[in-house]
């Protein structure tokens, strides 16, 4: 019996091997299903350095954005099909009007004005369709100013929170990775208090309704209630800082500059011990809030369950569960006992506690990627802002589908609504800030350059209701917080 040759035997391997590849192309072309296996397989195939798992959720990352793209032409090809369909049919009962004993120039005027009202309206229905997809991109004819008023410099690390009193004296607060949260005069810029108590980062400042009391969260699993007293110092001449429009502002410089050891305050007073220590959790305790009133706090972790507590005896009341991954973010209703939690599982939960016999949850899966934060106004609205790039707003009243969508090119981090103007303020990772307002409309965007603006991530924003000269907070990991003026024309806001 002849025996193939070794270089023979691979030939032939090879051959069938180059014929079943191209076999398996033909068959591809049927489903879109195999299409994307045999994309599947060719990433397999291909010299990368990425994982094999990061690779294949790209891939259907882009498939999913061919779709839409795909679905958006369809659509368009069908309208400029109506489109024609009713010209041709205007044309048609020109033309028969032209042809009657009836006077021609009445009727020439009034196919010309049937014409262009028709056709008017199908370019505004034309335009209605496709602004849903660009809502994020709208030009505005007015300009938003928005001006830096003053930076606020001290920490030793990035800074997580950012917020402001609701009670006078109105300061400042932040929490930084530097295990130190620090109360400042908004109007100079000087330290008022550090708190050194907690053994790991701060990741988490809220303050009390009505008292000069402090709530923080902490990397060393537990939740800290300080009280603080502060003196405001004597406001001094705001810098003569020109002022900025915040649409599309060139940006100078896309290289981060040297971060230098920032001194901190060496005279500023420091608080140490907590009067209420809250421990519980089993894992970092990102973020905490006050419920209306001041008496109950709640906190969420890593641990994927947030936790309920009495202030005044410090036991806990209920644990909420049901997250399947660890917790982002919780906040609370400024007028109801009702409390929201954002996770990175994509979802957030709507905690309801009006009822002190039913604890009502309601679980909302709009976004596709951790959701960094969810935020109540003082509507009936809650406002989510995702790593997947987009901000989606709800009506409590129906929450089946976000009645707004912006769509954005960074991740969002803790995002804020403002009461009196109804804006959102968006800190992304990519070192912007944008403002929306609630339908979705882009505003403005905060100035960023080599010489103001933020030099890395920026980690959260605050609003500011009360009349100081900054309306709008924002922090970063570039270890600062700034105070910003936000001047949105009320043409504008009306868009």
């Amino acid at each position: 019996m002849p025996v193939e040759s070794g270089s023979s035997a691979a030939a032939r391997q090879a051959k069938q091997k180059r014929k079943s590849h191209s076999l398996s192309i033909r068959r591809t072309n049927s489903t879109e299903q195999d299409r994307s296996g045999l994309q599947r397989d060719m990433i397999e195939g291909q010299d990368s350095k990425l994982p094999l798992s990061l690779r294949s959720n790209l891939l259907d990352l882009f498939s999913q954005i061919e779709r839409e793209f795909e679905n958006l032409y369809i659509e368009n090809l069908e309208l400029r099909r109506e489109i024609d369909t009713l010209n041709d049919r205007l044309a048609a009962e020109g033309q028969t009007f032209e042809g009657a004993d009836l006077a021609k120039g009445a009727l020439k005027t009034k196919a010309s004005h049937s014409t262009s009202q028709l056709s008017q309206k199908l370019k505004t229905t034309y335009k209605a369709s496709t602004s849903k997809i660009v809502s994020s991109f709208k030009a505005t004819t007015s300009r938003a100013v928005c001006q830096l008023i003053r930076e606020y410099v001290g920490h030793r690390d990035g800074i997580w929170d950012i917020s402001v009193t609701r009670s006078q004296p109105v300061v400042l607060g932040t929490a930084s990775a530097d295990h130190t949260a620090m109360l400042w005069s908004i109007e100079t810029g000087k330290c008022l208090l550090k708190y050194m108590g907690h053994q790991g980062s701060v990741n988490s400042i809220k303050f009390h309704p009505t008292e000069q009391v402090a709530l923080t969260a902490s990397g060393d699993q537990t939740a800290h209630i300080w009280r603080y007293l502060v003196q405001l110092p004597t406001p001094q001449p705001v810098a003569d800082i020109s002022q900025t429009p915040c649409e599309d502002d060139v940006d100078f410089s896309d290289k981060d500059e040297a971060d230098g050891e920032v001194e901190g305050p060496n005279d500023c007073p420091s608080v140490r011990v907590p009067t209420t220590t809250l421990r519980s959790h089993q894992g970092v305790v990102i973020a905490a809030d006050w419920l209306v009133g001041g008496k109950q706090v709640v906190t969420a972790s890593w641990d994927r369950a947030a936790n309920l507590y009495d202030v005044e005896t410090s036991e806990l009341v209920h644990s909420l569960t049901g997250h399947d991954q660890e917790l982002t973010h919780c906040c609370t209703h400024p007028t109801q006992r009702l409390v929201v939690t954002s996770s990175r599982d994509t979802t957030f939960r709507l905690w309801d506690f009006r009822d002190p016999s039913i604890h009502s949850v309601n679980v909302f899966q709009g976004h596709t990627d951790t959701v960094t934060s969810a935020v109540f106004t003082v509507g009936d609205n809650v406002v989510s802002g995702s790593d997947d790039r987009t901000v989606k707003v709800w009506d409590l009243k129906n929450m089946r589908s976000p009645i707004a969508t912006i769509r954005t090119d960074s991740a969002v981090n803790r995002i804020s609504v403002s009461v009196n103007q109804k804006i959102i303020a968006l800190p992304h990772d990519n070192r912007q800030v944008r403002l929306f307002d609630m339908s979705g409309v882009r505003l403005a965007r905060l100035p960023r350059s080599n010489r103001q603006g933020h030099r890395r991530m920026v980690c959260c924003s605050a609003w500011c209701e009360d009349n100081t000269s900054c309306n709008l907070f924002t922090c970063g990991f570039d270890r600062q917080a700034i105070g910003w003026n936000i001047n949105i024309p009320a043409l504008l806001q009306e868009k």
